[in-house]
């Protein structure tokens, strides 16, 4: 019997005898990274209920830095910057790219 629980941090976790992809195709768990409501800091890793306003480098709140950490579970994203823009892909919830959030 497998059972996942919705607030734990390891949204992939579950018992060996299942398949992997099931937690990732059901319900709010299939968001991108970026998605609303973020659940972690997008440039700290920090839970969104626990991360004060300072902690947010100026550089972030001023637009200039990619986003680092999935909103959605807090794990370090790749961040690949281009000339044009960036992209940024977490393990578990996929890739975001900047023109898809008017972020250039």
């Amino acid at each position: 019997m497998t059972s996942v629980i919705p607030g734990s941090s390891f949204p992939g976790a579950q018992s060996s005898g299942s398949q992997s992809s099931a937690p990732q195709s059901s319900g709010p768990q299939s968001s991108g990274p970026l998605q609303e409501p973020l659940r972690f800091g997008v440039y700290t890793g920090i839970e969104a209920e626990l991360q004060s306003p300072e902690a947010v480098p100026a550089a972030a709140q001023l637009g200039l830095e990619p986003p680092r950490f999935c909103g959605q579970c807090g794990r370090r994203m790749v961040v690949q910057v281009r000339p044009d823009g960036w992209d940024a892909r977490c393990s578990r919830h996929g890739t975001v790219d900047s023109s898809e959030v008017g972020q250039r």
